[in-house]
């Protein structure tokens, strides 16, 4: 290995200190933290520009992503965003008020409501993917796209083993 990461000097420090222990876990676990924060920070500059929250985001994204007409109901905006029923009415209000959503009633169930997209909105969300697919390249840059695709489908393998 030619190269030394600020992982390598942890779990080498822990190695020397507890050599009774397997640190592999830290070698894969430490990096995709330090990862996650660079992504946090960049995916947070991104939504910034388009002057939204990264809870914003995650609705106007979902609704961006169920095509047109851009609408989805509050539970099905619950199971997307992975939010409390009374998080997701806050969140809603504070997007009726800034005016990137609408809610309206639900012709097929006079009793429910959709949450619809507006054109501000699909603006600042279509504004904001562009952004971040470019960002997210960027960050990505010292992998091959072969490479890309391999830890893709690691992480894939990973991330299933939770669900």
């Amino acid at each position: 290995m030619s190269e030394e990461d600020e992982v390598d000097r942890i779990v080498g420090a822990w190695n020397t200190q507890r050599p009774d222990l397997d640190f592999s876990p830290l070698e894969v676990l430490s990096r995709m933290d330090r990862l996650s924060r660079h992504l946090d920070r960049a995916r947070r500059d991104v939504f910034r520009r388009s002057d939204l929250e990264p809870w914003e985001w995650d609705v106007l994204s979902a609704l961006r992503r169920a095509g047109t007409p851009f609408q989805l109901s509050p539970k099905q905006l619950l199971q997307q965003t992975l939010v409390s029923s009374g998080t997701m009415t806050n969140r809603i209000d504070r997007l009726v008020a800034r005016r990137l959503v609408h809610r309206e009633a639900d012709p097929g169930d006079g009793r429910s409501v959709l949450v619809t997209l507006t054109e501000d909105g699909r603006t600042r969300v279509d504004a904001a993917i562009t952004r971040l697919v470019d960002v997210e390249a960027e960050l990505l840059r010292a992998l091959s796209r072969g490479d890309r695709d391999r830890l893709a489908a690691l992480l894939r393998k990973l991330s299933l083993s939770f669900d």
